[in-house]
């Protein structure tokens, strides 16, 4: 499937399907990096990691979107974070999903105990519940976060 990019009224910008044949593999290192005191660096190569292989379990089922707005900061999601959602992946309680909600697109925490409903990382939102007469759809499910510390 090609890229696709166009943007909902709630501002999640929707940006396709990553290409199965354009995988690359780059190099991974043995060693680890201290995020701690800083230790020496050593060389030694563990061979080739392709990051299509290492986060997308279902590429025919799995779409890019880019997040925008702050209610999921709690969760490590910032404003024009891209996510990496799954439609094959059944959601779970407290899976962070693509949903909409009354045909609104949302990015929340799916929560299904005491009682079902979506809510944000952010205490400034309250939660959305999920009552009879709610029009809900997930999506897909939130399977990782890519966000860039250099824009």
């Amino acid at each position: 499937m090609a890229a696709v990019s166009f943007r909902s009224e709630q501002g999640l910008e929707w940006l396709g399907a990553p290409d199965a044949a354009s995988s690359h593999a780059l190099p991974m290192y043995l060693n680890t990096v201290a995020a701690g005191f800083p230790s020496p660096a050593q060389d030694y190569l563990e061979g080739c990691l392709d990051l299509h292989e290492l986060l997308i379990k279902h590429p025919t089922a799995t779409f890019f979107v880019r997040a925008r707005g702050d209610s999921m900061r709690g969760a490590a999601i910032f404003d024009g974070d891209i996510l990496l959602v799954d439609r094959a992946l059944q959601a779970q309680h407290q899976d962070i999903v693509i949903a909409s909600v009354n045909g609104d697109m949302t990015v929340k925490r799916l929560l299904l105990k005491p009682e079902p409903m979506l809510q944000a990382a952010n205490p400034k939102y309250p939660p959305i519940r999920l009552d009879e007469g709610i029009d809900f759809e997930v999506f897909g499910v939130v399977s990782s976060v890519i966000h860039q510390l250099r824009r």
